[in-house]
């Protein structure tokens, strides 16, 4: 672990259970054939070949679980691309996404307490730690040394889902030294957030310019709405621990940050949130980074909500021939051909992200339409290509410019995004409430079989145009939307069969 110019401990770090933890190499990875009947199964009889990209996702999944060893002092079985030198923090986050819907098989989320056991004493973490070594890819106080400050999210969106809120107490303290430590070394002195290329993820992206590894004194407005939503996480993180006190500070400066976002980083004349520079300037890129912002109710003021979202119906902004381009059509620096990364390339990870944000503002219909439309070219450049790709051309069906094939990150389309976004499925478990946005246009019934529910509990449920059949083992309150209706009903353990008609 690099200590150089290391910062005064954080109290809160000595709450760590992951840090000085031994690797646990006695828990065996099982083969994919003999835990397939504990993941759930699509059933789509009018697009079987989706469901089986669905299968071969979870293939390139099953071959990249690897175990612990004693030198890279990570503790426990985690998924990590063969082709990478380092374990990612973004790359665990988003690959914890498919992962909800195998948590009975493997524990996906273990990859982070792999990230959590190289946590500072001052709070800082890594974004990227040596698969061989264990030692961090920068010093802390390297601007590009960590990001995107997104992993709390990750836990609290893996407890709604599953129920399993003993990760909670594990993770709460640790993630709130890191945030405090995002506060300390990240922001300006009005409170706002500054990133790089390479920490943002975004490392070509021409919003600010000559980016790539240093801040240019710009806000950035990924990193700003970043902690925002990190203090939303963390908030309801505590309540649930009873730390009403915590709660009530993190909702106080998560209040600073919207009004702040509000003010500074909405651009009237694009109707946008950008970057901003020192002395006022905004970034000529419209950044689908800014759509974190729809992840985190009352981020986007009410009067501006319609506005912002419309670029992502327009041709000539982020609806292209596929959709969603990293950065607008209409930005300056756009590649049209082969999206030369995040310049326009469609990245399968931050469509995920805009599409659970217009869920959360209530964009269903659009949200469909999205992750329709990225699933029909992600699908057809496997049939053409044989691979998934981290990221994709924006006007054509085709693998981005030197892309990385069988990228995990990707599998992420035909798992959550399938199951999420396209068949419509989604759970708050806490809450015991089941959601189906189903949009899909078919003859035949479809669902899905062996829907995880909370920590034991499944669900089979298929539906044609004019009824639902289901059968569980959990009673839950079902929510229904689909174009025309909505529904509201109370589901016991059993069979059930409901009437549309």
């Amino acid at each position: 672990m690099n200590t150089a110019h290391a910062r005064p401990p954080h109290p809160l770090v000595d709450r760590n259970r992951f840090r000085g933890q031994p690797p646990n190499h006695s828990s065996e990875i099982p083969p994919l054939e003999a835990i397939k009947e504990q993941l759930p199964e699509p059933v789509l009889p009018e697009q079987a070949t989706w469901a089986a990209l669905y299968w071969r996702a979870w293939e390139v999944l099953w071959a990249h679980l690897v175990q612990p060893t004693a030198e890279n002092g990570f503790v426990t079985n985690y998924v990590a691309p063969s082709d990478r030198a380092h374990l990612l923090m973004w790359d665990a986050a988003v690959l914890s996404q498919p992962g909800l819907y195998g948590r009975r098989a493997f524990n996906f989320m273990g990859t982070l307490n792999n990230l959590y056991a190289h946590q500072h004493d001052d709070g800082f973490i890594c974004r990227g730690v040596a698969l061989a070594t264990g030692q961090d890819a920068h010093y802390p106080f390297d601007p590009n040394s960590t990001g995107p400050n997104i992993l709390a999210c990750a836990e609290w969106r893996y407890y709604r889902f599953s129920g399993d809120d003993r990760r909670i107490p594990e993770v709460f303290w640790l993630l709130l030294a890191l945030h405090d430590w995002y506060r300390d070394n990240r922001t300006w002195p009005d409170g706002s957030y500054w990133a790089t290329g390479l920490s943002s993820y975004m490392d070509n992206q021409p919003r600010v310019p000559h980016s790539r590894d240093h801040h240019r004194h710009w806000t950035w407005v990924d990193t700003t709405m970043q902690a925002a939503l990190n203090c939303t996480c963390l908030a309801q993180m505590a309540a649930h621990l009873g730390e009403d006190e915590l709660a009530v500070q993190l909702k106080e400066e998560h209040v600073q940050l919207v009004e702040l976002i509000n003010r500074r980083l909405w651009h009237e004349e694009a109707q946008f949130y950008q970057d901003i520079s020192p002395d006022g300037r905004f970034s000529r890129v419209k950044s689908i980074g800014a759509y974190w912002a729809l992840l985190d109710n009352g981020m986007v003021a009410e009067k501006r909500l319609n506005a912002f979202v419309q670029p992502l119906r327009e041709n000539w902004a982020f609806n292209l021939a596929h959709r969603i381009p990293s950065m607008s059509a209409d930005s300056e620096g756009y590649n049209a051909d082969t999206g030369n990364r995040w310049r326009g390339g469609v990245w399968p990870c931050m469509n995920f992200m805009v599409l659970q944000g217009l869920r959360n503002v209530g964009q269903h219909t659009l949200a469909h339409a999205i992750a329709v439309n990225h699933l029909q070219n992600v699908h057809q450049v496997y049939m053409d290509t044989g691979y998934f790709w981290d990221y994709y051309a924006p006007e054509t069906a085709a693998p981005g410019e030197q892309a990385r094939k069988n990228s995990l990150n990707a599998c992420i389309t035909p798992i959550a995004l399938l199951l999420e976004d396209v068949i419509g499925l989604s759970v708050d478990w806490p809450h015991r409430r089941v959601y189906w946005d189903r949009r899909l246009q078919t003859e035949q019934p479809y669902g899905v079989r062996r829907y995880p529910l909370g920590p034991d509990g499944t669900l089979d449920i298929m539906s044609n145009q004019n009824k639902i059949t289901l059968t569980t083992n959990q009673p839950f309150t079902l929510v229904m939307r689909d174009a025309t209706q909505s529904l509201q009903t109370a589901v016991s353990a059993g069979s059930t069969d409901i009437d549309l008609s």
